[in-house]
């Protein structure tokens, strides 16, 4: 009796303090529209842009003909002529979708087609592919660990790995960004593990940098543990004839899980793993997003396989790609932008302060080159930046355009 006394008075005495507190539940509209005031406020909401003609160094981009300097089509193959005529030809050949998941009645045999030739690209023994990067991570990494595991990630990666690392019951630890000592103490007291997952993004997306491969595959090896690299930006860019980091650094076959994407450097759409075929045979059995979702359209597949040949065969187009990044990067750094520690195309301009960085991609559009600040939460409060990407589709005039236009801009913002 004395227990319930004193429970219904702490639940009066809770109730009262909320009172007090002034806390009141607000419609969610209501609530929305506050949030989005505090976002507009600190200059952190996106604004989106909307381009009325393919993905291309040229584009009309809101009913402004512009150049365009943040897409993430390295090597400019997402208007390609053949990979439009593929995905006519797998449209024509096998329809608009599959109505089904892979493992029901969704496996065409061109998706089969897909699978192998990534496989032999990337120098695995097998390929699974995804819906996109942020379904192949998000599915994979859950796959992979549970209870009995630790992950140990690198503390800038991708948002789809820290999601899909959320997603697991594993216990997590985070390392310095590429800071293989950091790494190495983040194994002390790991007995206890069933496994240990060691996650790391290949080129890590805002900054441009490399992760130090050569070295974490050694710790790796040292202590036994599991090595899933994320190349989504590697994928054609790194490497001879594009094929990735693990090609770039000479470990293939010792990164366990190899993940890329579609959407960037082949110009399309969807994620993948490679690696050994008992690995990609277990996630065919075991990957909620991948069990559980429609398999992906003939046509969006004819086109990544098309990218994945035509990489394979035309190396002159990573070769301009890393010219052009060389020519621009230069340029960019001669002026006296801060451009942080880049090593790759992903080349950030880097302002501290988000209004500054909005400010800075409003006055390039208006002289017509179309980038993007990048703000908080993607980047810390006080690493706002506009971030540019070159392809190897840009001319040399294409670039000494966006950099006049970049000078003019940085002197008006008192960047430079």
């Amino acid at each position: 009796m004395r227990t319930n006394v004193l429970l219904w008075s702490l639940i009066l005495a809770l109730e009262i303090m909320g009172q007090q507190s002034g806390f009141q539940r607000q419609p969610l509209l209501t609530a929305l529209r506050s949030e989005l005031e505090c976002l507009e406020k600190d200059e952190l909401l996106w604004r989106v842009r909307t381009l009325q003609t393919p993905s291309a160094p040229h584009a009309i981009v809101d009913g402004k003909k512009v150049l365009v300097l943040c897409s993430n089509n390295y090597l400019g193959l997402a208007n390609h002529p053949k990979l439009k005529q593929a995905a006519i030809a797998a449209t024509k050949k096998y329809g608009a979708g599959s109505g089904s998941v892979r493992v029901i009645a969704g496996t065409m045999s061109i998706h089969r087609k897909l699978e192998q030739a990534l496989a032999r690209f990337k120098h695995s023994e097998a390929s699974i592919t995804f819906q996109s990067g942020f379904a192949t991570n998000a599915g994979t990494i859950p796959a992979l660990v549970d209870e009995h595991d630790l992950i140990i990630s690198d503390e800038l990666n991708h948002g789809s790995i820290i999601d899909g690392c959320r997603l697991t019951r594993a216990e997590r630890r985070v390392y310095k960004h590429r800071d293989v000592s950091d790494l190495e103490k983040q194994f002390q007291n790991t007995d206890q593990y069933r496994r240990v997952l060691v996650i790391t993004d290949g080129v890590f997306s805002m900054d441009g940098d490399i992760a130090p491969l050569e070295d974490i595959v050694k710790t790796i090896q040292d202590h036994g543990a599991i090595l899933y690299v994320d190349d989504a930006h590697g994928d054609g860019v790194l490497g001879k004839n594009g094929r990735g980091i693990s090609n770039h650094f000479n470990v293939e076959g010792q990164v366990d899980i190899e993940m890329g994407t579609f959407s960037k450097a082949f110009g399309c759409v969807g994620g993948y793993v490679a690696g050994s075929r008992d690995l990609c045979f277990y996630l065919q059995n075991k990957v909620r997003s991948y069990l559980l979702s429609g398999s992906q359209p003939p046509m969006v597949v004819g086109a990544c396989l098309a990218a994945v040949q035509l990489v394979e065969k035309q190396p002159g187009l990573v070769k301009r790609l890393w010219d052009n990044t060389g020519y621009f990067k230069k340029g960019l750094r001669s002026l006296g932008f801060d451009t942080g520690n880049s090593e790759t195309p992903i080349t950030p301009v880097i302002t501290g302060d988000s209004k500054k960085a909005r400010t800075l991609a409003d006055e390039l559009f208006k002289e017509k080159v179309f980038v993007l600040p990048i703000v908080y939460p993607m980047v810390a409060k006080d690493k706002a930046r506009v971030r540019t990407i070159v392809t190897s589709a840009h001319t040399c005039r294409d670039l000494d355009t966006a950099l006049s236009a970049f000078e003019k801009a940085g002197r008006a913002q008192q960047l430079i």
